[in-house]
């Protein structure tokens, strides 16, 4: 067995410099006096197969990737940084310099004329962070703590605590990850998974593609199914938004048929299943696709049956059937039917829903359907109830600022409406 020198030679760097992952497996595989007839027998593939990977590189599937830089002995610092994931590779290489998109200067322009929905100082962190390198904050309490912390400020609805905390947390999980163990990958990925969400959340979609990306392919690392779900499901939501419906339906139900593949045999599969299905139909709904949408938001219903009211904490999917009744009013919202969004939501109730978060999504999907139908006053009493459940849900998302400006400018007699203008994003 070789030494864990290899990997810190001037060719590894020289490797990644190029981030030539087919490179570094031929060199893994070589220091061992491996023939690729060898390591394809430990993979599983053949060696034309191996000569394949080893000249494709990056540009190959990141399974056989994973798998045959596992077996050569590549620690997984030294495969991320190859695959451009990891700013913080065990061998460190110097920069060619920022690129124009990468620019300091470029980005806190932007971001002071955009009218961030949280402070912009929080967002330039995240970028620094995202650019490298993650350095570990040297924080002592246990990392599964601390993204469980991170998903109660997520639920909460405490957008700009979170993003404060994210830097450091997704810094210390690289470091974890450094282990090559599967479960430190999947905690990596769920880090960068819970980023893409606020991201998405309050608008900063070019930013959660970046992080979503990433979730996804550290998930694959992990050879996780539940882990792979939450990050392709990040990254469809992401697509959505940028207007690859497609492309989005596609991962989506690639990340569907995985979770069903599990045999559906324990709770948390089953409510990652149902997710999978509400992703899907709204997805669907998005692009217009009314067979489709109604299809899956059904299949969504009878998967999420035996799901309980409330689930555990901490649970990855935390899906209840009051949830899909949720994903229904959005979905008929989506195809233009108010009428039937409002019909969907009808028994919804806030003690339903055990975070400020999920209540307050609740009151946003009822004012958008009554926004649609042409009802300020509802319109108005559902934001003000989404205000009083979760600020966020209305101060952040810059969907729903655009329905408060428009009621405003619309209807400024309206009840409430006063006060909603009044709740500007922060600076």
């Amino acid at each position: 067995m070789h030494s864990d020198s290899v990997w810190h030679s001037a060719q590894v760097r020289d490797l990644l410099a190029r981030h030539d992952a087919g490179g570094l497996i031929r060199l893994g595989r070589e220091s061992l006096g491996w023939r690729q007839h060898d390591l394809g027998a430990v993979v599983g593939c053949s060696a034309s197969t191996v000569s394949r990977l080893e000249s494709r590189g990056s540009r190959a599937e990141l399974r056989p990737i994973r798998q045959a830089a596992s077996a050569v002995g590549m620690p997984s610092n030294v495969l991320s940084a190859a695959l451009g994931l990891s700013a913080s590779p065990a061998t460190r290489v110097a920069s060619a310099g920022p690129r124009p998109e990468e620019d300091p200067l470029r980005r806190r322009t932007l971001l002071a004329t955009a009218g961030a929905a949280v402070p912009a100082t929080l967002l330039l962190a995240m970028d620094d962070a995202l650019a490298g390198p993650l350095v570990p904050s040297g924080e002592k309490a246990p990392l599964d703590g601390r993204l469980a912390t991170a998903r109660d400020l997520f639920n909460a609805g405490r957008h700009a605590a979170l993003l404060g905390l994210l830097p450091d947390l997704l810094g210390d999980a690289h470091d974890a990850a450094r282990s090559r163990q599967e479960l430190d990958h999947a905690r990596l990925s769920s880090c960068y998974a819970l980023a893409s969400q606020v991201l998405i959340k309050i608008g900063r979609h070019d930013r959660a593609r970046l992080t979503a990306d990433r979730a996804t392919t550290y998930a694959e690392l992990s050879g996780s199914p539940l882990a792979t779900a939450a990050a392709a499901r990040e990254l469809s939501i992401v697509l959505r938004h940028q207007d690859q419906p497609a492309a989005a339906q596609r991962l989506i139900l690639q990340a569907a048929a995985g979770v069903e593949s599990t045999g559906l045999g324990t709770a948390p599969q089953r409510a990652a299943y149902a997710q999978m299905l509400c992703t899907t139909s709204y997805t669907a709904a998005r692009a217009g696709d009314r067979t489709q949408a109604l299809a899956m938001i059904e299949e969504a219903r009878r998967a999420a049956r035996s799901l309980p009211e409330q689930p555990p904490r901490g649970r990855l999917f935390p899906l209840t059937p009051a949830a899909v009744d949720l994903y229904a009013v959005g979905v008929h919202w989506a195809l233009g039917d108010a009428g039937s969004a409002l019909q969907a939501g009808r028994n919804l109730r806030a003690a339903q829903f055990a975070t400020a978060e999920r209540r307050g999504r609740m009151h946003t999907d009822l004012a958008r359907a009554w926004w649609q139908w042409g009802k300020p006053t509802e319109t108005a009493r559902e934001l003000l109830a989404a205000l009083r459940a979760s600020p966020g849900e209305v101060r952040d998302r810059p969907a729903i600022q655009r329905i408060v400006t428009e009621l405003s400018s619309r209807h400024p007699r309206t009840a409430g409406v006063r006060e909603l203008a009044g709740v500007a994003p922060n600076p």
